[in-house]
């Protein structure tokens, strides 16, 4: 019998053992499906998706905020009178435009006959008028001692009346003269005090009556001497003297030309006194006050300097101010129309969260901002502070480090969450 090769056979067992690489593809996919998962959910959580390159996204950071406004201003002369002609007539300039003056210096003078001739005519008017007074007092005089003789000689008759009654009455008692003769001397008497009491009234009254008419006399006289004044100050202010010491501006008659009355002749620039105007948003304009503090540059320097005046119109969207320095702080060298920058310091905050400053405060008037985390941008609500040209502060809703949509965020609608693409975290 031959044998079989049964005895050669061996039996196999199968290896069960799962390959490493199929066990680095199941983990791989496990954390495929995973990622997919999350992005799913983060995807269904944003119902909209922007691209980052339409936004603008800032941090939130800390420091100080300083409120200020900046701009760039004009030199302007805070006293720069213009002198005119008081009457009309040939100008004859002493001084020529950038000419330096001090105050009281002859700039020119201008011939006026009409005016000078109406001066001597009231100057005579005038001493006509002090003679009429004069005349009137002395007149005042002869009439108090003319009714003060008239009352002297009603006392005298008043006296001999008195002694001539007391005779009669002695006479009587001792039978020398009748009864008519002393009821005649009663009469006398009488009559006497009537004429006394007359001359009482009569010298008051003439008295008064010529006090009232030196007094017109006067009054009349001394109101053509105003007149007079007035016109010697006309006279006068044909010369035209520089007001302080500054320097001649511009020139506006030419030598020897015939001027019109209340023509402007020339000006004058103070030089000790200059201001900067500057223009500023309308939206700064409340918070602008006569007396906020500044600073003006000029030639690498600051000076401090404050609001002068402040102007109520906005023309163009900008109001109007104007900076004057502080004592003693005026630049050197300063010119008319010279164009110098200016700072406004409004407010000052220390140690703030703040973030940079976009229309996102605008569109939701600062109650809430877009925050930017892992690719989606969340609406947040927020309150916000002070806000200066660059930056605005941040009360309470956001932290340090965290990203906020300060442009661009328009478009988002009502949506809660939304997609942004193309940001690094």
């Amino acid at each position: 019998m031959i044998p079989d090769t049964s005895a050669q056979d061996q039996r196999l067992t199968p290896d069960r053992r799962v390959p490493r690489q199929w066990l680095l593809a199941g983990a791989g996919l496990v954390l495929l499906v995973l990622a997919l998962v999350w992005i799913a959910a983060r995807w269904s959580g944003a119902s909209q998706s922007f691209d980052a390159s339409r936004l603008r996204i800032a941090q939130v950071t800390r420091g100080d905020l300083v409120r200020d406004i900046a701009a760039d201003g004009r030199v302007i002369t805070a006293n720069s009178p213009t002198l005119y002609a008081i009457a009309g007539g040939t100008v004859s300039l002493k001084v020529v435009a950038g000419d330096a003056v001090t105050r009281g210096q002859e700039l020119a003078s201008i011939d006026s006959p009409e005016l000078r001739s109406r001066l001597v005519q009231e100057a005579a008017t005038l001493a006509s008028l002090q003679g009429e007074s004069r005349r009137a007092g002395l007149d005042a005089q002869l009439a108090r001692f003319e009714a003060q003789k008239l009352l002297d000689q009603a006392r005298i008759e008043h006296t001999a009346a008195q002694r001539e009654l007391e005779r009669s009455e002695r006479a009587f008692e001792r039978g020398a003269v009748p009864r008519n003769d002393l009821d005649r001397s009663r009469d006398n008497l009488r009559k006497a005090e009537v004429g006394l009491e007359a001359a009482r009234q009569s010298q008051t009254l003439q008295s008064q009556g010529a006090n009232i008419d030196a007094q017109n006399k006067l009054l009349m006289a001394e109101r053509q001497q105003a007149v007079v004044d007035e016109l010697q100050r006309q006279v006068d202010a044909l010369t035209l003297r520089a007001p302080f010491d500054g320097q001649v501006g511009q020139v506006q008659m030419a030598q020897g030309s015939n001027v019109a009355v209340n023509a402007p002749v020339l000006t004058v620039v103070d030089l000790s006194e200059f201001e900067v105007e500057i223009r500023v948003p309308e939206s700064f304009a409340r918070d602008l006050a006569i007396g906020v503090p500044a600073q003006i540059r000029s030639s690498g320097s600051d000076y401090a300097a404050q609001v002068a005046a402040v102007s109520p119109e906005v023309v163009n969207g900008e109001v109007t101010a104007r900076l004057r320095f502080g004592d003693g702080q005026q630049p050197p060298g300063l010119r008319q129309n010279q164009r110098l920058s200016a700072r406004i310091v409004l407010d000052r905050r220390d140690d703030v969260l703040m973030v940079e400053r976009g229309p996102f405060l605008e569109q939701g008037g600062g109650r809430f901002a877009w925050v930017v985390h892992d690719g989606v941008a969340e609406r947040r609500p927020i309150q916000a502070g002070a806000s200066s040209l660059n930056a605005v502060e941040i009360v309470s809703g956001l932290a340090v480090g965290e990203q906020v949509i300060v442009s661009g965020a328009d478009g988002f609608g009502d949506a809660q969450r939304v997609r942004v693409r193309g940001i690094r975290d």
